[in-house]
């Protein structure tokens, strides 16, 4: 149950342990995107029992890179201060230039104005500006594919190369995508993660 107290690492990491032990005691296949996958990683870590595979998308390590943290921070004051902005600006930080261009004028409307302010995505920025998972990536055991997308301007892919380099034994690939890959390349995130797992 929601309370809508901040969000914490150890607080998700349960939540998405607990729902997989809902259906089997079994290790699981786990897949995150962005802020799921510092959490995917961060359960690997520290359950290694309970995760079979891992795949992470477009997450990140550390807080450390100051370009990083000041789009991080725009889109967190956005938030509190102009909706339709904070609409505007995460649209081009997730995705990459060509996709929006390319879109009609009906289309670009409803992707560009297709973000709201919700008191969840507000915890989920500060959760992100907050995290560090360094320390726990030399722990994860499970076989992982890291994935990053090459034109990611909210999460920069040196962060999704950094994953993989401190996962020992992963795997790695890129996808000619900006941030919002799920939305932007559909098809090429499936095969992936189905080359994988299967």
């Amino acid at each position: 149950m929601d309370d809508g107290s901040p969000l914490t690492l150890d607080r998700l990491v349960e939540q998405v342990l607990g729902a997989s032990g809902e259906v089997t005691r079994d290790p699981v296949d786990v897949v995150g995107f962005s802020l799921g996958a510092v959490i995917a990683a961060a359960a690997a870590a520290r359950h290694p029992e309970r995760v079979r595979r891992l795949v992470l998308i477009a997450g990140w390590a550390r807080n450390d890179d100051p370009r990083k943290r000041l789009g991080f921070q725009v889109w967190r004051r956005l938030a509190d201060v102009d909706p339709e902005l904070y609409s505007h600006y995460i649209s081009l930080l997730l995705f990459k230039p060509e996709f929006l261009a390319g879109l009609d004028e009906e289309s670009f409307a409803e992707w560009v104005g297709g973000a709201t302010v919700t008191e969840g995505t507000v915890r989920q920025i500060d959760l992100g500006l907050d995290v560090d998972i360094r320390d726990l990536l030399p722990r994860v055991s499970a076989p992982t594919l890291v994935i990053g997308c090459r034109h990611d301007q909210l999460v920069p892919v040196g962060h999704s190369r950094e994953l993989h380099e401190a996962i020992a034994g992963s795997s790695y690939l890129e996808i000619d995508s900006g941030h919002l890959v799920p939305a932007e390349a559909p098809d090429a995130l499936v095969d992936a993660i189905r080359s994988f797992l299967g």
